[in-house]
């Protein structure tokens, strides 16, 4: 068999279940191309933008999920150094600060790999994931943005927990 025959498999596209997700939960989306939807997500600090995007050739659903702020040039260094702290506190995905534009983004992946197929729950744990993860994270990066605080008082700053109730 040529070895290309052997990789040669018809897989679901996923993104037909992430376009009903979507619609469900009435986010705007757009299905850009056969292998990507843009969704906007409403956050509690901003909105999101999330993209979703099917690798047929790596049988892997991508989530790329970005805030509506660009890293000014004088602030990236220090916005590097969080992202980096905040990348060793992470099990699933990580950050990505983008130096030609300034972007942040937080990536993570599903492998569908030998052609199984997503369903529903692994789909929203996907873009829930992804959006909390920059919810959580969104005032740290306002700390060393904004207020030129350092990477590590940005983090601690941001992640502490209340207790109780006022």
């Amino acid at each position: 068999m040529a070895l290309n025959q052997a990789f040669d498999t018809d897989h679901p596209n996923p993104l037909d279940r992430v376009e009903r997700l979507a619609e469900r939960r009435r986010w705007s989306f757009d299905r850009t191309n056969p292998h990507e939807v843009t969704m906007l997500v409403e956050g509690a600090w901003s909105d999101l933008h999330v993209a979703m995007n099917w690798r047929d050739e790596l049988e892997t659903l991508h989530v790329a999920c970005t805030f509506d702020a660009k890293v000014p040039q004088g602030r990236l260094a220090e916005t590097a150094r969080l992202v980096a702290l905040v990348n060793s506190q992470l099990l699933h995905g990580h950050f990505d600060l983008w130096l030609a534009d300034g972007s942040l983004v937080f990536r993570n992946s599903l492998l569908l790999t030998g052609g199984a197929e997503a369903n529903d729950p692994q789909c929203e744990a996907l873009i829930k994931l992804a959006v909390e993860t920059c919810q959580r994270y969104f005032p740290a990066v306002q700390f060393v943005v904004w207020a030129g605080r350092n990477a590590e008082n940005a983090l601690a700053s941001s992640l502490f927990e209340t207790m109780g109730q006022a």
